[in-house]
């Protein structure tokens, strides 16, 4: 439990010394969105290829990502049967907001919990391959056709090619699978650039949370509380139920599987709807009321079910 607690202390100090950089302007105007680009292009690739080159390869197509998978499943329905009798959205809306209650942050937040917490970024990275592959092209593929009455289908399948933590993570798999010995020489340097990649997406985040305004009258609140509660205190709960009684995981894969479901909403749904310009509102406050909720909640879970050895 201690070691837990210090690798959320870690992960919320860059946090907060984001947050500082941006209230001093210290980074100047864009600084944030700069930093985060060059943590995805560069760090954040780098960082997962070394750690999936390495990685055991039956923990990418296991039950503990079928666990994770029903989580997300279960979460998102409940959303849209909720949608469904609550609110009647169009379309588009009804699906950002189940994707904002399923939809988890593996990247900026869950490769931080992932390192020092779980100890190993083993586990989020399935995480991250099941949503870049699947979950993502499935949900810009319907807000194409709600939106613009048509699908882009050229657009949707080679999406996951313009991504290179897609590319960079399948190519890191495709190394673990076959064994490969990658040369240190070319090893050491993608080692040395994903060492930054942790405390650049940690501080571009921090710098995100500066001067935004949560829960504003008019702005869908219900909505936001509605995916904000399943997607912090009912999906943990829905992944321990089938980790622990339908796939009977051992006590790091369900710490691992409970803690991943438990982290806050992707900001990568902020993005899609931004660029869609449906419910940007709700999920811009969900994102930020999971973040901040996540915390106690992922300290719960720690303290229930952290392996003690």
């Amino acid at each position: 439990m201690v070691g837990v607690l210090v690798g959320f202390s870690i992960i919320g100090f860059v946090i907060l010394v984001g947050y500082l950089i941006e209230r001093a302007g210290i980074a100047g105007p864009g600084g944030g969105r700069v930093l985060n680009r060059v943590a995805f292009f560069v760090a954040s690739p780098a960082l997962l290829f070394t750690v999936l080159s390495h990685a055991d390869a039956r923990v990418l197509f296991s039950t503990f990502l079928l666990t994770t998978l029903c989580s997300i499943a279960v979460g998102a329905g409940l959303y849209l049967l909720i949608a469904r009798v609550f609110f009647r959205t169009p379309v588009a809306e009804t699906v950002l907001g189940a994707a904002s209650s399923s939809y988890v942050n593996a990247n900026n937040i869950g490769l931080p919990v992932a390192l020092y917490v779980l100890g190993s970024a083993r586990y989020v990275a399935p995480v991250l391959l099941l949503q870049l592959l699947v979950l993502a092209p499935l949900i810009l593929g319907i807000l194409d056709v709600s939106t613009r009455g048509r699908l882009s289908l050229a657009g949707i399948v080679t999406q996951p090619l313009r991504n290179p933590i897609i590319l960079a993570s399948a190519a890191g798999v495709l190394v673990a699978i076959s064994g490969i010995t990658v040369p240190a020489a070319v090893m050491a340097p993608l080692e040395l650039l994903g060492g930054a990649a942790i405390p650049m997406v940690l501080l571009a985040f921090g710098m995100s949370l500066h001067g935004e305004r949560l829960l504003k009258a008019g702005s869908g609140r219900g909505r936001v509380a509605a995916a904000s509660v399943i997607k912090v205190a009912v999906m943990p709960v829905i992944a321990y139920l089938f980790g622990r009684f339908v796939f009977d995981l051992g006590a790091p894969e369900l710490f691992a599987a409970v803690t991943i479901a438990a982290l806050p909403t992707a900001q990568n749904i902020f993005n899609f709807a931004a660029r869609y310009d449906r419910g940007v509102v709700v999920t811009r406050d969900t994102v930020l009321v999971t973040t901040l909720a996540s915390v106690p909640a992922l300290l719960v879970i720690a303290a229930r079910l952290a392996p003690t050895a």
